[in-house]
């Protein structure tokens, strides 16, 4: 006989199973995904005087992936943040990084677009393709890991989720004047991202 716990216990049980995430990219449906924006985040970091590293962020962003599990080396990626989204916790000073050096207002995009993924191991891989930041455009290289992919059962949909960093030379494309001796010239990127298929039952 079931017990009131035990009914409980069970669907608890169904959606715990249904959550846990596979990396078994045959285990995933093909399609167009989406970025879901409120589970993702764009995290920078570069040398202050040799000393620390200075953190901030881009508070807006929007990607799309394009995967097919039976051939995971074909997929697209397309990542994009405005620029003037930029974010140290000093509005002020946001403001001049937005002006100066990102020149947002006549370059209002940072843009990654991948040309081809290449296969590390079942959860590794790297994405190369071309950055256009600034009004400069150069080669970029996204490292990435894939935490697997799992069907809510909450929201009703599937959903994905990677790990990526990108190392780049801000003075490539034309970020700040200062000397390396103040700011780096390297700028660490850390990405965390979840998608949605598009499509998925709702």
């Amino acid at each position: 006989m079931f017990t009131p716990v035990r009914l409980v216990l069970i669907p608890l049980l169904l959606l715990a199973a249904c959550a846990t995430p596979s990396t078994d990219p045959q285990r995933l449906p093909a399609g167009s995904w989406a970025l879901d924006a409120e589970h993702a985040s764009v995290v920078w970091r570069v040398r202050h005087f040799g000393l620390s590293w200075y953190t901030g962020r881009f508070d807006t962003l929007d990607a799309s992936l394009d995967f097919d599990p039976a051939d995971p080396q074909a997929a697209r990626l397309t990542a994009i943040i405005d620029a003037a989204s930029i974010s140290t916790g000093d509005p002020e000073f946001d403001q001049t990084l937005a002006a100066d050096w990102l020149h947002a207002a006549p370059h209002p995009q940072i843009i990654f677009t991948s040309e081809r993924i290449e296969l590390i191991d079942a959860t590794h891989g790297r994405a190369v393709g071309r950055l256009a930041m600034n009004g400069r455009e150069g080669e970029a290289v996204m490292e990435i890991e894939f935490y697997g992919g799992s069907f809510n059962m909450l929201g009703g949909h599937d959903m994905i989720g990677f790990g990526a960093d990108m190392v780049i030379d801000r003075t490539d494309f034309g970020v700040g004047g200062l000397p390396a001796s103040i700011v780096g010239t390297e700028i660490r990127i850390h990405i965390e991202a979840e998608f949605l298929r598009l499509g998925a039952p709702s």
